[in-house]
């Protein structure tokens, strides 16, 4: 059984920084994408991004929703399969629900898309609040 933890979000200003952090456990080390993932109220699940990783040694970053381009960052610990989210220059529109997502099995295409439907696993969500 997948299972994803987040944390790291919260209330900030804008312009502020957070980082989110993904626990996962519960798979063994197979081809596979986790991402990062965003819900506005009544709003679906748009992708923010997302890394995969090949089964061996290589893994690779997918596009940034553009809306995020050059101020979010998506890196990985392999070892301690975590994921994180580095959020910079934080604006009012980034308040949202965050969530962990990982495809299992995933590929390249996979990864383009980013798409939530794609995505079998889910963590709970972290919530992050933006005040101008």
């Amino acid at each position: 059984q997948v299972r994803l933890v987040e944390s790291g979000g919260g209330s900030v200003q804008a312009g502020g920084s957070l980082r989110l952090s993904c626990a996962a456990s519960g798979y063994t080390y197979v081809a596979n994408c986790m991402g990062w993932f965003r819900q506005y109220p009544g709003k679906e699940r748009e992708g923010v991004a997302a890394v995969y990783n090949d089964g061996g040694s290589r893994y690779y970053t997918g596009p940034y929703t553009d809306s995020v381009a050059d101020r979010f960052t998506i890196s990985q610990d392999r070892a301690k399969n975590t994921l994180f989210l580095q959020m910079d220059s934080l604006k009012p529109e980034d308040t949202a629900m965050y969530y962990c997502a990982a495809a299992t099995p995933c590929s390249i295409p996979i990864l383009r898309r980013t798409a939530a439907a794609d995505f079998g696993y889910w963590g709970q969500g972290t919530q992050v609040t933006v005040s101008s």
